[in-house]
């Protein structure tokens, strides 16, 4: 096969592969975010403790990862194509993947939110904030470095479940790599296919990993604002209360 007959296939394929890892990855922000906060604030000692929630929430998520991707994907066939109208194709895809990785990002939000100093925590409460603001304006902007590396890890776990998926019907490089690098035997377009997925991974390792390091340097000069505000106001009220006596 010449690279003319190649480069339309390649093309085709990487477009799909971005597809389905863009797409997913957006579902799994929206859904592994929320789940990773609430089991951090429902579990012992959180601001909306609830065991019951908790376990629910963590039965729901281990079972979730605890799957295989492969063995997932088959039993979602009906879902997808109830959801999407079709088994087959990217957008299929999309569905058992992101249902993959909303588990497992949720967990990388619960590892990155425990991460947070609580005295920062403390201070927002004892302002006077209640559990939104303390989510908004102290856990969120706080994990955020973490956050941003538990998301490029998510993303390159994506690549490679979207491979998988390809190689199913799902499109993509995986399948490509597949009908024509194995089953054609076309040695030098399954190279070209495994480099351009090792390209695409460093990218994205890349790309999160400046990320995190820059809004890391961000955060550091911005972590003790909270406590700084607190002990003004502290110092305010207490000279208040001293003048009036």
């Amino acid at each position: 096969m010449t690279w003319s007959q190649m480069e339309p296939l390649l093309y085709t394929a990487c477009l799909d592969t971005l597809y389905m890892v863009l797409w997913s990855t957006v579902y799994s922000v929206l859904g592994g975010l929320p789940l990773g906060v609430l089991l951090v604030l429902t579990d012992r000692g959180g601001l909306l403790r609830n065991s019951t929630v908790n376990k629910v929430i963590a039965v729901v998520v281990n079972v979730g990862r605890s799957l295989p991707f492969f063995i997932l994907m088959i039993a979602l066939i009906p879902f997808s194509t109830l959801v999407v109208g079709t088994s087959i194709g990217p957008t299929a895809a999309v569905v058992p993947l992101a249902v993959s990785a909303i588990p497992f990002f949720a967990r990388l939000v619960e590892t990155a939110v425990r991460e947070v100093d609580g005295g920062l925590v403390e201070a927002v409460q004892a302002m006077g904030g209640g559990t939104w603001t303390v989510v908004r304006k102290v856990l969120l902007p706080q994990s955020l470095p973490s956050l941003v590396a538990g998301l490029t890890t998510t993303v390159i776990a994506l690549i490679g479940y979207s491979a998988m998926a390809g190689a199913v019907g799902g499109g993509g490089l995986g399948h490509l790599a597949k009908t024509y690098g194995y089953q054609r035997f076309e040695t030098s377009l399954m190279i070209i296919t495994v480099v351009l997925l090792i390209v695409i991974v460093s990218a994205v390792q890349l790309a999160g990993d400046l990320a995190a390091r820059s809004l890391a340097r961000r955060g550091t000069s911005g972590t003790a604002a909270p406590l700084r505000l607190l002990r003004t106001r502290t110092r305010a009220r207490t000279a208040a209360a001293s003048e009036a006596s």
